[in-house]
């Protein structure tokens, strides 16, 4: 069953490919993490969480070293938010990587890297 019916533009689109089963991606999950030996608490919607469970399985390191990561290169640019910094750099990894084959991906991590 959908959450949302009528459909004129793109967001109708996106509301009509929601499902009530798949609500709980948007509700907040709060998990723990220890960041350079510091205690912290995240809370994100289930789908960052997912996106960013992809991205730690991809990298092939555990997802608090994936947090880690983030947090030392995303906090330059963005000042004590690191709730911020993993919905910017889900999104930009949905961006980069989704539409293209793993081995493309690869490639372009080679090139950026």
């Amino acid at each position: 069953m959908n959450i949302y019916t009528e459909v004129n533009d793109v967001l109708d689109h996106m509301f009509n490919a929601c499902t009530t089963s798949q609500i709980n991606e948007f509700i907040p999950e709060k998990r723990g993490f220890r960041i350079h030996g510091h205690s912290t608490t995240i809370s994100l919607e289930r789908a960052f969480w997912n996106v960013l469970d992809d991205m730690a399985g991809e990298s092939k390191m555990p997802l608090p070293r994936l947090i880690e990561k983030v947090h030392d290169g995303c906090l330059v640019a963005n000042d004590k938010n690191i709730a911020s910094c993993l919905r910017v750099i889900c999104l930009k990894y949905l961006n980069v990587y989704s539409s293209c084959t793993p081995a493309a991906a690869r490639a372009e991590l080679a090139r950026v890297a």
